[in-house]
């Protein structure tokens, strides 16, 4: 999925830079709660606070078609926990560390363009997904490598080529002619701005625009491993808010659970929904790979990289690529942005 403005197979997600009334006040901490969180951001965090507690004893998490969150587990102790924490304990035949050790496994040995992994809650297995561009002794291979981990691991077709994706929610451009999405603005603690965008756009350009007017001067990139990169905003009379478009205001940052209902803001295909299917996923991009990324089925085009991922008013990721299209439908991976936000020591506003 090329961009026509691009030299290179990159498409992309972003939310571009947003104009309104004056700026918000400081934001505090990445990870900080909102006045009053919504169920997601609650949900969210439960999920983050049992999985750091629980480690391997707990084989993942997602959230039910009520709304409640349910944790994967093989004994009666863990149950417990589980639900004296407020959660539902599911019974499942593989561990934790089972799924831990298959899923390093893969990334040891599984470098193929075109396939991702990501451990699937609901089915309690490993889901090795493969594009169309996988055939004959590439595919055998795969399904080798995956065979050896038995029952813990299936194979699963995509459509279309997994690309990452450069364009997103307003448009931003590199002078050289690339063209992505802004994703969120943040602030340091000294009150300085910039946004956030996906890696491999900020990997091309170290001046980004709007088109007309240069916005700012790159001042970290992360890609491949990671797809987070963020640019210093160095024009001084745009306003910059901090929301997605002009009636979401974004007021704290999460990562979803699996089963979360989320919207995605782009350049390209505007806004888009669809649930999360897993997370700390592995993607094997041409450019290299990317793990710990965010599962969805929000359909994405070419222009949309770097593009918000949100739920109300939480922030949850930035666009980074997949497959498929917005008439066809596909699957769409995303950078969690409390990752970038920690990484660089910023927060949303």
């Amino acid at each position: 999925m090329l961009n026509p403005k691009l030299r290179r197979p990159i498409v992309g997600l972003a939310v571009g830079v947003l104009v309104g009334s004056g700026l918000a006040a400081m934001p505090g901490p990445a990870t900080a709660a909102p006045a009053a969180a919504d169920g997601l951001y609650a949900t969210s965090t439960l999920a983050t606070n049992l999985d750091t507690k629980l480690g391997t004893r707990d084989a993942g998490s997602y959230v039910d078609s009520s709304g409640k969150l349910v944790v994967n587990v093989t004994d009666a102790a863990t149950a417990a926990e589980v639900t004296a924490a407020g959660a539902t304990p599911r019974y499942v035949t593989r561990s934790g560390a089972t799924l831990t050790a298959a899923d390093n496994s893969l990334k040891a040995g599984l470098k193929t363009p075109g396939t991702a992994f990501a451990v699937d809650p609901i089915s309690n297995q490993v889901v090795v997904s493969v594009d169309e561009t996988v055939t004959g002794a590439k595919l055998a291979a795969v399904k080798a490598t995956v065979a050896k981990l038995g029952s813990a691991a299936r194979i699963e077709s995509v459509a279309g080529k997994m690309t990452i994706k450069i364009s997103g929610g307003d448009a931003i451009y590199a002078p050289s002619g690339g063209r992505c999405s802004l994703g969120f603005n943040v602030r340091n603690s000294a009150g300085t701005t910039y946004f956030l965008t996906a890696g491999h756009c900020t990997n091309i350009s170290s001046t980004w625009t709007n088109g007309s007017a240069t916005l700012g001067t790159r001042s970290g990139t992360s890609f491949p491993g990671n797809d987070y990169g963020i640019v210093r905003y160095t024009n001084t009379t745009i306003t910059k808010t901090g929301g997605v478009g002009t009636s979401i205001d974004i007021t704290s940052a999460a990562t979803p659970a699996v089963g979360a209902t989320v919207s995605r803001r782009g350049s390209t295909t505007g806004t888009r929904s669809g649930r999360v299917t897993a997370l700390n996923s592995t993607v094997n991009y041409a450019e290299g790979s990317v793990s710990g990324l965010i599962r969805t089925t929000v359909c994405a085009e070419p222009g949309d990289s770097g593009g918000s991922l949100y739920s109300g008013s939480t922030a949850l990721g930035l666009t980074s690529g997949g497959s498929g299209n917005c008439s066809s439908g596909g699957v769409t991976y995303f950078q969690p942005v409390v990752e970038a936000l920690n990484a660089y020591g910023v927060s949303v506003y």
